[in-house]
C-alpha cells in the first residue's frame, strides 16, 4: 500500500540510524547523512528507499510496536520492551481482554496493551496528571488505537470503576494502596502486575497481596544483553540496560468456600 501524507514512517540506514517522521508535503529533514525531501516518500511502498542529497540510502519502514516504544513523545520514564513482554505474557493480554492500567504516563504501555486487546477489548488507563493524559492521547492516536482506550483523570488509589476485568497493571509508586481495589475489580483468576524500581516497594506490595488473599505471587526482574556479531570481534555489547525494575505478579482467587 503506497505511503500517504499523514502517515508515520521510520527512516532507517543500513548502519542502524533511525528517525520517525510524519509525512507532510513541502518539508525537508536535515540529517548528518544529508537532506531528506519528504515529498519523495509519498507514493513509495514500505521497504523501499529514497536517497538524501548526498546519495545516502534511507529505507522506509512501517512503525512496529518496538519503534513506538522508543520514539514516542515522553515526559515520563517508560517501560522497556523486556519488561513489557513479561507483563503481556503473565497477564495473558489477548484480543478481547479488559485491562485496567495506572498510571498512564506517556502512554507507552497503554498503546501496546491497546494493540493486544483489539478488536473487541478495552484498556482503561488511570492518570492523576492531566498534562500526561494529553501527551499519551496524542501518542495513542499515532498508532490509530484511540477507540480501544478509555482515559480516566482519576486517582486509582481511591477506587477502580470497572468490574470483572482480566488484568490490573500498575506502574506507580504505591501499588499496595490499590491492591484491595484490584481484588474487587478482577474476575476470578485475574492477574495483577506491578512494576517497581526498589525492593522496599516490592516488600510492601507483596505484603498487601498476601493480606488480600492473592495467590501465585511471583517477583522477578529481567535483563537483556545485546551482542556485537562481527568476524573476529564477536562479543557482548559494551553497554546494556540492566536493572530497570522489579515485576510483581499475583492472581485472584475466591476466598469463600464453594458449597
Amino acid at each position: 500500500m503506497p505511503i500517504e501524507e499523514g502517515s508515520y514512517v521510520l527512516l532507517a540506514t543500513e548502519e542502524g540510524w533511525t528517525k520517525l517522521v510524519k509525512i507532510k508535503r513541502g518539508i525537508q529533514l536535515n540529517t548528518h547523512f544529508g537532506i531528506v525531501k519528504i515529498d519523495e516518500i509519498i507514493g513509495k511502498e514500505f521497504g523501499e528507499y529514497i536517497k538524501t542529497h548526498l546519495g545516502k540510502k534511507m529505507y522506509l519502514l512501517n512503525l512496529t510496536l518496538k519503534d513506538y516504544v522508543y520514539n514516542i513523545t515522553r515526559r515520563t520514564q517508560i517501560l522497556y520492551p523486556k519488561d513489557i513482554g513479561l507483563i503481556l505474557l503473565y497477564c495473558n493480554v489477548t484480543p478481547g481482554s479488559i485491562v485496567v492500567e495506572a498510571g498512564t504516563g506517556s502512554g507507552c504501555l497503554t498503546g501496546i496493551l491497546a494493540s493486544m486487546v483489539k478488536p473487541n477489548g478495552k484498556v482503561y488507563t488511570y492518570e492523576i496528571r492531566e498534562e500526561f493524559i494529553k501527551i499519551a492521547r496524542r501518542n495513542i492516536e499515532k498508532l490509530g488505537l484511540e477507540e480501544y482506550v478509555v482515559f480516566k483523570h482519576k486517582d486509582i488509589t481511591r477506587g477502580i470503576d470497572e468490574k470483572n476485568v482480566d488484568a490490573v497493571i500498575l506502574d506507580m509508586p504505591t501499588p499496595w494502596l490499590v491492591v484491595k481495589h484490584a481484588y474487587k475489580a478482577l474476575k476470578g483468576g485475574g492477574v495483577i502486575a506491578c512494576f517497581l524500581p526498589t525492593i522496599e516497594q516490592v516488600i510492601k506490595t507483596v505484603s498487601a497481596l498476601r493480606e488480600e488473599g492473592f495467590i501465585q505471587i511471583e517477583v522477578c526482574e529481567s535483563t537483556l544483553r545485546y551482542w556485537k556479531v562481527k568476524r573476529n570481534e564477536t562479543r557482548p555489547e559494551t553497554f546494556m540496560v540492566a536493572h530497570t525494575g522489579f515485576l510483581v505478579f499475583a492472581r485472584k482467587v475466591n476466598r469463600q468456600e464453594v458449597k
